[in-house]
Order: C-alpha cells, then structure tokens, then sequence
C-alpha cells in the first residue's frame, strides 16, 4: 500500500487518528486491470500484498433522498440548468442532482453529479487494503454517486474522483484512494460513447473514527478547490 494525501496541504502520515485531509492509497495486485484514482504525489509509501476480501456485509448509514430540490443552508439545491456552474458551498440533499460544466483533459461537457447513499461498513472490510495501524479505530463508509452526461459532448474515457466524505461536524473524513479493483467501493471511469443522456455509477472509500460517522460527501474538483465546493447530506 502506499500512503498519499489529496489534501492542498501537507499533513503528517502520524496524524491520521486526527481525521482530515489525510488520504490514503490502497493498491493490490490487480491494480492492472482497475481503475487509478487521482491523486497527489505520494508521502511515505509503503507496500504490501493483498488478502481476499472479506464477506462482511455493509449496514446502510445514510439512505438515498429523492430530488426534491430546495435550499439547505441558503445554497441552492438540485439540478441547476444552462451550463453554469453552481456557486461553491450548493448543497444539496443525498439523492439530488446537481449539474455544472466538467472538464477532463481535453474534454469539457455538462454532466449531472447524484450522491445517491452513503453506506456504513465494518472494519473488517478494511482487511485486504492492508492498511495496518493506520486504519486502527477507523470505520469504512462507501459514498457511492451517479454521474450523467446532460451535454453534448461525448466524455469517453473520462473519471470523477474528486468525491471526499464530510464528518457528522463538518471536517473531512479519511478519503482512501484504491489503485486496483476493491470489491465493495468500485470506481468506474465513463465507458466509451459516453454522450447525452449514459449515466455511470461509482464509488469512494472513506474513513471515520468510531466515535463519528461520514454523514455527507463533497465534490471538490474542477470548477471548484477543498473545501469550496458543492456539497450533499
């Protein structure tokens, strides 16, 4: 495994107990034939071999809300139309769309972003990233989120990763990125003809300590930077 942050800044491996925007990295060996979520340069790497996975199954934390648009905080809700991008801090229930301009690469389209459920899951499902004594007290939540493209551009072979859980007060949970294939949180990058109207489904691991519990998730990429951008709970 390989320790790395996602955080804009630099945090001590040691201080994960503390919970924030330390993240860590997760490979195994089938990491050639799965994804790779984006991240920072590495800090600290480590590496081991992978265990099967167990079969422990995961207790829902949080259901999926159907849309019903609103305001949460004063920030607008739901799907937002004509191509602009919501202001930073939206915030939207689990189970709402929200749709702004996107950019990959040299791709850039409209796409629609649904945190559908936020999934508790057992401490034991931990077992194959082998994240060791980093992962002691911490508790698994899978964020799971749709995305559609609402524009007319084909985004084929683009990805979405910058989903990061929010605790119960607001802080950033442990965001785990998984290079190689995780059973119970896949991350699945747009399949080819990926045009108006195809969805894709996908997933980010993160962590909370056991006296918390990952209640929210926000999307911090491009248009928008950690912490300023658009939010679910």
């Amino acid at each position: 495994m390989k320790l790395i942050s996602t955080h804009r800044r630099t945090l001590a491996i040691a201080a994960l107990a503390a919970v924030g925007a330390l993240s860590l990295t997760a490979c195994n060996d089938d990491a050639a034939n799965g994804d790779t979520a984006a991240t920072t340069a590495p800090a600290a790497p480590t590496q081991a071999a992978p265990t099967s996975a167990p079969t422990t199954p995961a207790a829902p934390a949080t259901s999926a809300a159907p849309a019903t648009g609103g305001t949460t905080g004063g920030s607008t809700g739901g799907a937002t139309g004509g191509g602009a991008a919501p202001a930073a801090g939206t915030t939207a229930k689990i189970g709402q769309p929200i749709q702004f301009p996107y950019k990959y690469g040299k791709a850039t389209g409209d796409i629609s972003l649904t945190v559908t459920d936020i999934t508790k899951g057992d401490p034991a499902d931990l077992a194959p990233l082998k994240l060791g004594d980093k992962a002691k007290g911490q508790v698994p939540y899978y964020i799971n989120y749709k995305v559609t493209n609402v524009g007319s551009t084909d985004m084929s072979f683009s990805s979405l990763t910058q989903v990061k859980g929010l605790l119960a007060d607001g802080s950033e949970a442990t965001e785990v990125s998984i290079i190689g294939t995780f059973a119970k949180c896949p991350h699945n990058s747009f399949p080819s003809g990926f045009t108006n109207g195809k969805s894709v489904t996908s997933c980010v691991l993160a962590l909370a300590p056991e006296a918390s519990q990952v209640t929210g998730a926000e999307y911090w990429g491009d248009p928008y930077t950690l912490g300023k951008g658009l939010n679910w709970k």
